[in-house]
């Protein structure tokens, strides 16, 4: 039995009253390992907020008589070498890697988005010089890159932020800029074009929102690897800088001296950055098949 034209173009019209927008959220909701990780962020972002009420300890409040004890009802992750609780700082440490992580990615974004913009935008010589001095800080690795600009601004959260930041900012550069020239001669364009309307209104108005879908994918993706970064810069000793502050790589650091006989001060600091990348990687394949339109239904 067929469908009658009727239901055929009610079901038509249904789907393009919904948008692009709101066709991905419905395959992002049908999307299970994507819904598992927004869970785990939720979850994390959670345990950020909710540090000073979970958490059963001060992130500094312990006395070297509790030094290096196993997990216990009191201490369920342990203690670590100066009687600190390891679940508490955990916890802490939450505020600080997946804060820095998530606003370094934002530095990033905005400042690719920038001049992936302009690249794309203006064309020409300008294209050409933005182009080569995006090449060459995409020939350097990002984290060898982050290292560099922390060693020469020094230890900080900002600092961080920005090292990370820059590191990331060349591929959301070139990202946008391909998505640009991919639509200059896009119909919507060329008819904005014909109608009058100057490169800088094509620019904003029609070309950009259209070319943001893929730096949005991106961005997701890039969290869960700036996580890893930042905790990778805490364990090469350029974190915040303060030992009072609880990070998950200066607590990696802190502790690996005693991967024999305090094995849960690895542990679970590990488990917390592999978990929490995880997450941001599942929500961002699942956006990314949401958003992509071939995979429409």
């Amino acid at each position: 039995m067929t469908a009658s034209p009727v239901a055929v173009q009610a079901g038509a019209t249904e789907r393009a009253s919904r948008g692009l927008w709101g066709d991905a959220f419905r395959r992002l909701m049908r999307n299970g390992p994507a819904l598992v990780g927004l869970g785990l962020i939720v979850f994390f972002v959670s345990c950020a907020i909710l540090a000073p009420v979970i958490a059963p300890y001060g992130p500094n409040t312990g006395s070297l008589s509790n030094f290096l004890q196993g997990p216990s009802p009191s201490h369920i992750m342990g203690t670590d070498k100066q009687g600190l609780d390891e679940f508490s700082r955990v916890l802490y440490g939450a505020q600080i890697s997946l804060t820095v992580g998530v606003v370094a990615v934002l530095f990033g974004l905005i400042g690719g988005t920038i001049v992936g913009a302009i690249a794309g935008g203006a064309g020409g010589l300008l294209d050409s010089v933005l182009m080569r001095i995006t090449d060459v800080l995409l020939a350097v690795p990002g984290i060898l890159l982050a290292i560099g600009i922390v060693a020469w601004l020094g230890h900080g959260e900002i600092q961080i932020m920005l090292a990370v930041g820059i590191s990331y900012s060349p591929i959301f550069a070139r990202l946008l800029r391909g998505s640009l020239l991919a639509l200059r001669e896009s119909d919507y364009v060329i008819a904005a074009r014909s109608m009058g309307a100057s490169p800088r209104r094509i620019l904003i108005r029609h070309m950009l929102p259209n070319a943001l879908t893929p730096l949005i994918v991106q961005a997701t993706l890039a969290a869960a690897t700036a996580i890893i970064d930042v905790a990778g810069l805490g364990f090469l000793g350029l974190g915040p800088g303060d030992p009072r502050v609880a990070e998950w790589g200066e607590m990696l650091t802190d502790s690996r001296g005693f991967l024999q006989n305090a094995p849960w001060l690895i542990f679970f600091p590990g488990l917390a950055i592999v978990v929490s990348a995880i997450g941001f990687n599942l929500l961002g394949d699942g956006l990314r098949e949401a958003l992509d339109p071939r995979l429409k239904r």
